[in-house]
């Protein structure tokens, strides 16, 4: 059963953009992270695009989410990229996932469950004060790692604040801070197969950041990781994959003078046509969409969203134009030669493009889609 409402996606765009990034970093490995359900486009199918891609690995960000990658048959390594509880290492262990490890508690964990040279990649924290081992730390716990029956140390790694900003000279600090970390594991003999500190936006703007692997995410999606970065994601021709639609449920002309949708905040200056959309906030379309010149395509044209969006539905004004029911309508995307695009939206509420399609909620059917399709 499927509703009027649905997102497109296309796995050919995920695989075309690793594939792109892939040769971008070479000889760097390249894990595509698919938490979160695949930034919202769906974690096996984004994944499965990935590996075919030539993705090395796959990055999640909790156990179960790497449990149901191995359920649905990804063999790869399946890093998981944050610390987990206690009582999932049994669960981790049994799926073969890489754990990141922080502390000397993560350790004692994976000892406590039987684990026998299970790969963990160790975490630093070079100053983003997130999550991982402060760098004075950081040697300490790493010995620990490769002293435990129980831990095999497979990679170490740390997370950039600022990648998107090319000319932010804190990315800099970070890697020299990585650096000389790496220097004191050495003299210690430590010498770990996988380094990592590249994310999507270091993978193509900082190429002293690639080193052994990088972890791409947003990117391979076909979403620039910030505005300084848009021209070096057209340069490379990735492609968005996914696009979000709907149909014309209902339309009506409305007298000016009257006012629309909860609170009756839009009030019409001249006669128009609205057209009723069934998709609202419950499916990740923001409330205040209508408050920043939020709009849908409707018939090749822009219309702009008009009153608050409400929970299952929105209203579009169209103004004289002839709109029936059953008529395609584009949220994200492109018709008539017209694009809206996640990053429309992010820019105009204030926020990011990874918010905007990780917040497409699971009640909008996901279906896929391949270019010239349909």
């Amino acid at each position: 059963m499927s509703r009027w409402a649905w997102a497109e996606v296309d796995p050919s765009a995920i695989e075309h953009n690793v594939a792109t990034l892939r040769s971008v970093v070479a000889p760097s490995a390249l894990w595509a992270v698919v938490k979160a359900d695949g930034y919202g486009h769906g974690a096996v199918t984004a994944a499965r695009a990935a590996v075919a891609g030539g993705a090395d690995g796959l990055c999640v960000a909790l156990v179960q989410e790497g449990v149901a990658l191995r359920d649905a048959g990804l063999t790869v390594p399946i890093l998981v990229l944050s610390p987990q509880p206690p009582e999932q290492m049994a669960a981790a262990v049994a799926a073969g996932l890489t754990l990141t490890v922080h502390s000397e508690a993560g350790v004692a964990a994976l000892e406590a469950v039987g684990a026998h040279q299970h790969p963990v990649h160790l975490k630093v924290d070079t100053g983003m004060h997130r999550v991982g081992a402060a760098t004075v730390d950081a040697v300490q716990v790493a010995a620990r790692i490769v002293a435990s029956p129980a831990t095999r140390l497979d990679g170490v790694f740390t997370h950039l604040a600022v990648a998107d900003d090319p000319e932010d000279p804190f990315t800099d600090v970070q890697l020299g801070r990585f650096d000389d970390l790496l220097a004191l594991l050495r003299m210690d003999g430590i010498e770990p197969p996988l380094v990592h500190t590249a994310n999507s936006a270091a993978a193509i703007a900082h190429p002293r950041a690639r080193r052994g692997m990088v972890r791409a995410g947003i990117a391979i999606y076909g979403i620039s990781p910030g505005p300084a970065l848009d021209g070096e994601v057209a340069r490379l021709g990735l492609r968005p994959a996914m696009s979000l639609h709907a149909r014309v449920t209902h339309v009506k002309r409305v007298q000016a003078g009257e006012g629309i949708s909860y609170g009756l905040r839009h009030t019409f200056a001249r006669d128009t046509t609205v057209a009723t959309v069934p998709i609202g906030y419950a499916d990740g379309v923001p409330r205040r969409l209508h408050e920043v010149g939020g709009a849908v395509l409707i018939g090749g044209a822009r219309r702009r969203i008009t009153g608050v969006v409400t929970m299952d539905q929105l209203m579009a004004d169209c103004g004289d134009d002839s709109v029936q029911v059953g008529d395609g309508v584009v949220l994200l995307g492109e018709q008539g030669g017209q694009v809206i695009t996640a990053a429309d939206w992010a820019d105009a509420l204030g926020t990011i493009a990874y918010e905007v399609v990780c917040g497409i909620s699971a009640r909008v059917e996901r279906r896929l889609t391949t270019p010239g399709a349909g």
